[in-house]
This record gives C-alpha cells, structure tokens and sequence, in this order.
C-alpha cells in the first residue's frame, strides 16, 4: 500500500518527485535483469542511484519498497530480496548493519503459473542453459551443497560436458557457461589453503538456497532418481 501524501514531507519530496524515483527503480532493475542476464541486482546500486540528487537517509527504503509493490501489481514479478551468503569456510564473524544491507540484493521472479509462463513467456533459447544449471546445481546439492572443481567437472564430463570445450553446439564454452553460474550466484568459488596447496570449491550461493529454486532442485533430483529406478 503506497504512502499517504503527507508522509512525504519528512523527505521533503513532492508525490511527483517520489513516484519518478520508483518508476526509474523499475526501469533500473528491468534493464539490468535483461542485459545481465537475470545477475542479482546489488540494493547498494539502487541505493546509489537515488541518492545521487536527494540524501534523505529513508528514501531509499521507501522507493524500494514502492518499486517492489508495483512490479508486482503492474508487471506480474516478485522483486524478491536475497541475502549474499558467503562460502562455509570463511569466518562469518559478527557484520555491522552497514555491512549485512550491503550484502543485499535482488532478483526479479515471473508471478505467472509455470504452465502459462512456459506457453508464454519463456524463450525456447534459454531452455539449454536453465537445463544445464540444474544439472549443475543437483550435482553440488548431493554432494552436500559443497564440492571440489576436479569433482564437479568429474561428473559433468560423465554427462559429455568437459571443460576444455569452448565450442558445444547448444552451450558453447562449457567453462564460461559455468561460470555464468557464478555470476547469477546460484554458485560462489572459493580457494581454500591445504597441505598439498590449494583447492577450488563450488558452493551453492544464495540464488540456489532460495526456496523456490531449492525446492525445484530437489523436485528435479526426484523425477531423475524415480525414472532411473524404473
């Protein structure tokens, strides 16, 4: 429910001040989720944005907030909230408030039922790639939701898919494909120091812990494990 007019004079900012902020939100999300290829979105970058002319310490989270409500009601998307996670071999510590909102972002979710969004909605083109990563994303998920680079392309070479291919007739370069995956931050890589020096790891990153796309891991490791039992 957007805010009454008078709440406004504490940011001293008109309704038409306020209603341009959210539609630029919108359009900054909707912009960067396309061309970045659905990367999260830092709440550190829209906190920049609508600071660059108003420095209102709460406009930001009003903005937001507003944004989020009208691409839902108007666009049909969830702007969902993710709090970045980091790898389970770093201290966590204690983080400062400064610190955890910068830790934050965003993804925007289509609302529209899976079946109509399939008929619809989504491109024929990006199918491979969705494909690809939950192949990935269930490799790590049963390997405990961490595993060693030489184990993860272990298993995917088993599938025909090898790192040192830069040129698969659907994905491309496999490594960069993968890679992608890290961006998008359904995985993270971190380097740990051992004995015989160091070892890379795949971990499953914020965008893979999430419900809906954990549950739809989890969902698809199933349906595999079910039709291998036939």
């Amino acid at each position: 429910m957007s805010q009454p007019v008078d709440y406004l004079s504490q940011f001293d900012i008109s309704k038409e001040e306020k209603d341009k902020l959210v539609a630029e939100v919108i359009r900054y999300v909707l912009f960067k989720t396309h061309h970045n290829s659905g990367c999260p979105i830092k709440r550190e970058e829209l906190t920049q944005l609508l600071t660059k002319n108003y420095h209102q310490r709460n406009l930001p989270t009003l903005v937001i907030n507003e944004a989020i409500q009208k691409l839902s009601t108007i666009f049909g998307y969830e702007m969902r909230e993710l709090q970045r996670s980091r790898p389970s071999s770093t201290n966590q510590g204690r983080f400062s408030q400064q610190s955890v909102a910068e830790a934050k972002s965003y993804v925007i979710l289509s609302k529209l039922p899976s079946d109509v969004y399939k008929k619809y909605v989504e491109d024929d083109r990006t199918a491979p790639l969705t494909g690809f990563t939950f192949v990935v994303l269930s490799v790590v998920h049963i390997s405990g939701g961490k595993t060693t680079e030489e184990d993860l392309w272990r298993h995917l070479r088993r599938m025909g898919l090898d790192e040192k291919n830069e040129s698969h007739p659907v994905l491309g370069n496999i490594k960069q494909a993968l890679e992608t995956l890290v961006q998008q931050r359904y995985l993270q890589k971190d380097k740990v120091s051992g004995p015989e020096g160091h070892t890379l790891f795949y971990e499953l990153a914020e965008r893979a812990l999430d419900a809906p796309v954990s549950d739809s891991i989890k969902a698809y490791i199933a349906q595999v494990s079910f039709r291998d039992c036939k």
